[in-house]
């Protein structure tokens, strides 16, 4: 069973008088995953794609989405996969990958019908390419580990980038996630804004009674959200992205836009937001 939402970009300036109901109906995704089924939220951000298959044991095919109006999803797109359940496997352009907890696979575009099977919970991201770039699969062990933060400030928190310059090529999708340490609850503190690329995020590895408090809007307009485990966050361009947790949590942030330089932000120091 495939299911589609549809987002469109929103002004900031629509933005600033939006209450919580509003702000959520927007840029929170909530609901991805669903036993037995593929759910995606199409957007208007970049058309960058956000979703979850969950096969629970089965097997669930994408392929023709109604909203690209390609004859199959991929034809024109690349999508990156992250596992953040038990082992699965995926299938697509005459390849299956096995993916454990926590691995990430890149499928390059015209890659065709994706199978989804066993017991994992994957998290789709997909984003619009010019060019085919080699689909991969990259472990946890393959990805490049960057450490920030200190325990002073409570943002010490381990970065592995998967879909990544430093990793591999892609077109222009970029995809890792971030851990936390204990003791730390801030994430991407000083926060930044980046208006060549819009981002999503995806916070999970939470208990059922944890939230996240999830900062966004423009710096001197701040708005907030809670979110709890395995719901997501639109980020436009104009946005800042940072948060705030009650107890563990991680977070799988993925980018599309003008680059692929996963250094091109526009810092701001916590003076700055209001």
């Amino acid at each position: 069973m495939l299911t589609v939402q549809t987002r469109h970009a929103i002004h900031q300036d629509h933005a600033k008088g939006m209450d919580t109901a509003t702000l959520r109906q927007h840029f929170l995704t909530e609901g991805l995953f669903a036993d037995g089924e593929i759910r995606l939220v199409y957007t208007h951000y970049d058309r960058f794609t956000m979703g979850a298959a969950v096969p629970a044991g089965g097997a669930l095919t994408l392929d023709k989405v109604a909203e690209t109006h390609t004859p199959s999803f991929l034809d024109r797109r690349e999508m990156g996969i992250v596992n953040i359940g038990d082992t699965g496997t995926v299938a697509a352009a005459g390849e299956t990958y096995a993916m454990n907890n926590g691995d990430v696979l890149y499928l390059g575009m015209g890659s065709g019908p994706v199978t989804f099977a066993g017991e994992g919970r994957f998290y789709i991201t997909s984003a619009p390419a010019h060019r085919t770039c080699p689909s991969r699969l990259v472990t946890v062990a393959q990805a490049k580990e960057v450490n920030l933060g200190a325990a002073e400030t409570s943002n010490q928190r381990t970065i592995r980038q998967f879909i990544h310059p430093l990793v591999m090529d892609s077109c222009q999708l970029v995809l890792g996630y971030t851990t936390l340490h204990n003791g730390s609850v801030w994430n991407t503190m000083p926060a930044h804004t980046h208006d060549r690329r819009m981002e999503a995020y995806l916070y999970f590895g939470m208990t059922p009674e944890a939230r996240v408090l999830h900062l966004m809007g423009e710096p001197t307009e701040t708005r907030h959200m809670f979110v709890a485990n395995e719901q997501g966050i639109l980020s436009p361009p104009w946005s800042i992205h940072s948060g705030a947790g009650i107890g563990a949590y991680r977070f799988i942030w993925a980018m599309a836009g003008d680059n692929v330089d996963f250094t091109d932000m526009d810092m701001l120091e916590p003076g700055d937001l209001r």
